[in-house]
């Protein structure tokens, strides 16, 4: 490092600030938490949090009306591979399993969220669910082939979707337009690894916790037009609140009060 120091001008070395013009000396390493807190050591820590945990989100939240636990779960999963929190991320793949989602329904659902929250978080994903697959037997038979027979296409619906997102974007960049089509939605979205009605699920879910509203309108009304109901949806909201915050929730709120009406 100082031989690299010695090249730089004396005006970059005073603006970069003091950690350029000494080595740091060498400090403890935090170490970051690789599991979920234990009760115990949520309530060492924050007991009020605790009680929060046990009363209100797990007695209360996920046993409401208007999504199932399957449903609950596939919305926090999706919720936690966008926005790549991985710590939870081993507690609510088991749970989902024991909820009922199938090992190809999760296996499929972080293959889709490569594609709506990058293949880095779904990489991410698939380094927790690998250990979860071995230790519960998951064999490969039980997973979605990389080349499935894919679902029909709504052929007039698409048509119009590609009309309208080729005049629009086809001049900005043709490659995002290009796969956008071909690989989205000729490709992943017919794949039958998830229900139309899951895959809108899991979309809308992902977009909400990242904070990606613009994109609402278009997968909520994809979402019930493939199944969901307005309540159901409602209720995605209320999951999403204790997942991906109160902001990103009441930032969607609009956004879903609008389709609601429109329809």
């Amino acid at each position: 490092m100082k031989n690299m120091l010695a090249v730089l001008p004396i005006s970059l070395l005073l603006l970069a600030g003091p950690s350029w013009a000494e080595e740091p000396e060498a400090g403890p390493f935090m170490e970051l938490p690789q599991r979920v807190p234990t009760p115990d050591e949520v309530s060492a820590v924050s007991p009020a949090l605790a009680a929060y945990t046990r009363n209100l989100l797990l007695d209360e939240v996920w046993e409401r009306e208007g999504l199932s636990q399957r449903d609950r779960s596939l919305v926090t999963i999706a919720a936690l591979i966008a926005r790549n929190q991985v710590i939870e991320l081993p507690y609510h793949i088991n749970r989902a399993l024991d909820n009922g989602v199938k090992p190809a329904e999760v296996s499929e659902t972080i293959t889709h969220l490569a594609f709506y929250s990058g293949w880095p978080n779904a990489n991410t994903a698939v380094g927790v669910a690998y250990k979860i697959f071995q230790d519960r037997g998951v064999t490969a038979d039980q997973l979605p082939s990389a080349s499935p027979e894919l679902l029909p296409l709504d052929k007039e619906a698409e048509a119009k979707r590609r009309e309208y997102v080729d005049n629009l974007y086809g001049d900005t960049s043709p490659g995002v337009v290009h796969y956008t089509t071909e690989a989205l939605f000729l490709d992943l979205w017919l794949r039958p690894g998830l229900s139309p009605r899951n895959r809108s699920l899991v979309t809308l879910s992902a977009l909400v916790a990242a904070g990606k509203v613009e994109q609402v309108p278009f997968h909520l009304n994809r979402a019930m037009d493939n199944g969901l109901t307005q309540d159901e949806a409602s209720e995605v909201l209320t999951q999403l609140a204790y997942y991906a915050g109160w902001p990103n929730v009441f930032s969607a709120l609009p956004v879903f009060k609008k389709v609601f009406a429109e329809r």
